[in-house]
């Protein structure tokens, strides 16, 4: 097996899971250097993990020869002009979501791949896992029959007593659904398919967040993005969806994901994990039974898609984790604006087709080709 070569731009929080997953879980990569736009975090990463290279720009990463693939773990803001070096450079690129921040930013990305003959690839990449997976075997064995519709809602109060720098969450490429939207949507065609319009409502219902969480607890943020944002989702298949997401709302629970089907409902779990557990209620039943994981990547295994990428680059065919649905995905996220901006539906033209499921019992490092 050919291990293909990574180099790891952005050593921030989100990056300990890779290094972990990448030097330890999958054995089809390796991170031969990585970048930082603060030194120090580049040194610890390499310390921890034997990295042998540390690049004193993103630059010397994309020149380097034995780099095939680029991880872009960058803020959601600086997805964009990484990506686009990258594939400047002849580099595929792995991306941390969002693709891009707009719509106009990824189609320049998405042609640019193109022309140039790359891949990219990109999270999330938890519709691999365990859960989404087996949702996905029980649609198809028909256990909730034809799709009529589903229902999802990211509910949370925002990122501000908790996370350590919450500003940029709430700056351009920030807000609930470039940050979480992905994971929704993502599971949703994965599950349903391709969406073909979107009628919703946004806002911003607070000026300014005021951070509460250490080390900057006392400094206000400046919201720019809209923090509640809803909306309605129509399918090729002709079902239909709700959506919500929103930084705004204190609730009990996160995640909320209903499939509904002519047999009976599916309870789907939250999509930003691997291996929750998963629940239906049949047509003449009051019992939501629990169904059992029938696939593997259960744990955290987040570099899944990125070593999957590797797999497919390999044997010539498209990874997984595609542009084409990344893209698809930030087409329908950004339509939310667009058809409250307009008061109207908004069309959504990009295209989207599911590649094949993962293995029933896929052995943890072993991907099939």
């Amino acid at each position: 097996m050919k291990i293909t070569k990574i180099a790891l731009i952005g050593a921030g929080d989100i990056s300990g899971i890779y290094l972990e997953n990448l030097t330890k879980l999958f054995k089809q990569v390796e991170i031969v250097g990585v970048c930082d736009l603060i030194q120090e975090k580049a040194e610890r990463a390499a310390q921890k993990y034997q990295i042998s290279k540390i690049y004193d720009s993103m630059v010397d990463a994309f020149a380097d020869t034995e780099v095939e693939i680029v991880l872009n773990l960058t803020r959601p803001y600086e997805h964009f002009e990484v990506t686009k070096q990258a594939l400047e450079a002849g580099k595929h690129v792995y991306s941390e979501k969002p693709l891009a921040a707009t719509k106009e930013e990824g189609e320049i990305l998405v042609r640019l791949a193109e022309e140039k003959g790359l891949m990219i690839g990109g999270a999330p990449d938890t519709f691999l896992g365990a859960s989404i997976q087996t949702c996905r075997k029980l649609i198809e064995d028909d256990f909730i029959g034809e799709i009529v519709g589903c229902n999802a809602a990211m509910i949370c109060r925002g990122h501000e007593s908790w996370h350590p720098d919450p500003a940029f969450y709430y700056q351009f490429g920030g807000g609930p659904m470039l940050d979480m939207g992905p994971y929704y949507l993502t599971a949703m065609i994965h599950l349903m398919g391709r969406v073909t319009g979107v009628t919703s409502v946004v806002r911003q219902s607070f000026a300014t967040r005021m951070i509460t969480s250490q080390p900057q607890s006392g400094t206000e943020i400046e919201v720019k993005v809209p923090t509640y944002l809803t909306g309605m989702l129509e399918f090729e298949n002709g079902a239909v969806g709700n959506l919500l997401t929103t930084f705004d709302v204190v609730y009990q629970e996160q995640s909320r994901f209903e499939i509904y089907g002519s047999k009976g409902t599916l309870i789907v779990p939250d999509p930003n994990f691997f291996g929750e557990k998963i629940y239906l209620l049949r047509a003449g039943s009051n019992e939501l039974k629990e169904m059992p994981l029938l696939f593997d990547y259960q744990e955290n295994a987040r570099g899944l898609g990125l070593a999957e990428m590797a797999v497919a680059i390999q044997a010539n065919r498209r990874p997984r984790a595609n542009m084409e649905q990344t893209f698809h995905v930030l087409d329908i996220m950004t339509a939310f604006q667009r058809s409250s901006d307009k008061k109207g539906y908004e069309a959504i033209t990009s295209p989207f087709s599911k590649d094949k499921p993962m293995n029933l019992a896929a052995v943890l490092g072993v991907i099939e080709s």
